[in-house]
C-alpha cells in the first residue's frame, strides 16, 4: 500500500489504513485516459475541417449514465453560440433504462463550456466568413464529458467524389504492395 505523510502519523490506525485504501484506488484512476463515445464520421466526408477545438459538456446525470453506456448519436449535430453561449444542437443521447424518473429530453441544447474570448471568435468566424461549428467526437476525458468540435465549410460534390477517388488509388497501392511482400 501506500505510504503515509507525517500529517497522518497521529490518527487512528484504522482511519490511516482506510486512507491508504483510498490512496491506492486514486493511484490506478488515470486522469487523460480518453473514452470515445461517438463519433460523427459523415461530418469528415461533408465538410473541408480547418481548426478543431476541445469543449466540455454540461449534462444531466442520466445522460452523463448513458454516455457511459456509448448511447449517443452525432449525426446532423451541429453547434450554436447563443446570448454569447455555445450550445450543442441535435445531439441524440437516449435517455437511461434504468432511471427511476422519466429522464431527459434526447436532442435537448446541452451548453458547451468553453471560454468566454474562444466563445467571442468563434462567433465572429461563424457570422462573418459563414463558417459552421460542427462536433466531430464525444467521448471522455478522465471523469469529464468532452466534445471535438471543428470549424468547417462544406464540400462540394466534386470535392467529395475527388476524395473518394483518392482514397480508393491509396487502397490499390497499398494492395499492390502487400502482394510484392509476399
Amino acid at each position: 500500500m501506500g505510504s503515509l505523510s507525517g500529517a497522518h502519523k497521529g490518527l487512528p490506525y484504522k482511519i490511516r489504513l482506510q486512507h491508504m485504501v483510498v490512496l491506492d484506488i486514486f493511484r490506478f484512476v488515470k486522469k487523460d485516459e480518453i473514452k470515445v463515445v461517438a463519433r460523427n464520421r459523415k461530418a469528415r466526408h461533408d465538410y473541408h475541417i480547418l481548426e478543431t477545438f476541445e469543449a466540455g459538456l454540461a449534462l444531466v446525470g442520466t445522460e452523463v449514465k448513458s454516455l457511459r453506456a456509448g448511447k449517443a448519436n452525432l449525426k446532423n449535430s451541429f453547434a450554436r453560440v447563443k446570448d454569447e453561449e455555445l450550445y450543442l444542437m441535435e445531439v441524440h443521447i437516449s435517455p437511461y433504462d434504468k432511471a427511476s424518473q422519466s429522464g431527459h429530453d434526447p436532442t435537448r441544447p446541452r451548453k458547451l463550456l468553453m471560454r468566454k474570448q474562444e466563445i467571442k471568435r468563434l462567433l465572429g468566424k461563424t457570422v462573418e466568413k459563414g463558417l459552421t461549428l460542427v462536433p466531430l467526437s464525444l467521448y471522455f476525458k478522465g471523469s469529464y464529458a468532452k466534445v471535438e468540435l471543428a470549424l468547417v465549410t462544406g464540400k462540394r460534390k466534386y470535392d467529395k467524389r475527388k476524395a473518394i477517388a483518392e482514397r480508393e488509388a491509396k487502397r490499390a497501392l497499398e494492395r499492390v504492395f502487400k502482394e510484392k511482400m509476399r
